[in-house]
């Protein structure tokens, strides 16, 4: 037998790489929003109805908010912070995204 058995198993292929855009977005921005974040991405947390949570910038936290029936700002979040997601988010529509605003 000539063959090596100390040899290291086959690499696995690796994962396509994320655009770098995307790496450095806020969890709540979706994937098929292209705008850039605004501010720090742990801003603020909107809460949905069922209790599940999602922490985001002051502009992806408004873009989401509209498309989440029942969902809110997180209460810890500074008032200042959360008024300016609600009232962006009153002059959009839910998916703001899909419709090209």
């Amino acid at each position: 037998m000539n063959q090596s058995t100390s040899a290291p198993p086959a690499a696995r292929p690796a994962a396509p790489a994320a655009p770098a855009a995307a790496r450095n977005r806020c969890p709540a921005a979706a994937a098929a929003d292209p705008t850039p974040c605004d501010g720090p991405p742990d801003t603020a947390t909107l809460v949905d109805r069922e209790g599940r949570e999602v922490t985001g910038c002051v502009r992806h936290c408004a873009r989401l908010l509209p498309g989440l029936d029942g969902a809110r700002v997180h209460p810890f979040a500074p008032a200042p912070l959360a008024l300016d997601i609600y009232f962006r988010a009153s002059e959009l529509p839910p998916f703001a995204w899909e419709v090209g605003r």
